[in-house]
């Protein structure tokens, strides 16, 4: 079975702005979110697939080409769902690339011993205003 599949769970301004710029790289892209209006996010230049859909009932997955992806990113607005999403990806689909957004850093000791990665937000922006921070100050 080939994994051609770029599979984002969350259609926020993250969730969105990911797929569509892997759409734009020419990634065989598909994004899931539980209400349709979501999808408003994307833009024009999105090429993919748009699944409405509850990520967590394992047949949305499976109608989206879970089996055949080669990368997930998890974005949904919850922690706890995208633990659970991160989870189900690796431990029952073994998706072989898994991003997880993660709000709180302490939960990422949830994602110990496997290959998820964690994108945490807080700490992206932090080292973003500490680099702005050093240049000002030379």
């Amino acid at each position: 079975m080939k994994r051609n599949k770029f599979i984002i769970i969350g259609s926020g301004r993250l969730g969105a702005n990911i797929a569509t710029k892997m759409s734009e790289l020419g990634e065989d892209v598909i994004i899931i979110d539980a209400t349709e209006d979501s999808f408003r996010k994307l833009q024009e230049s999105f090429s993919g697939y748009q699944v409405v859909g509850d990520a967590t009932d394992l047949s949305v997955l499976e109608n989206s080409y879970i089996k055949h992806a080669k990368a997930v990113v998890i974005t949904t607005d919850s922690d706890n769902v995208n633990i659970f999403l991160s989870h189900i990806c690796y431990y029952v689909y073994n998706v072989p690339r898994i991003f997880v957004r993660l709000a709180d850093t302490d939960k990422g000791r949830l994602l110990e011993g496997t290959y998820i990665k964690a994108i945490y937000p807080f700490t992206l922006s932090l080292n973003e205003f500490m680099n702005l921070s050093e240049v000002e100050e030379e």
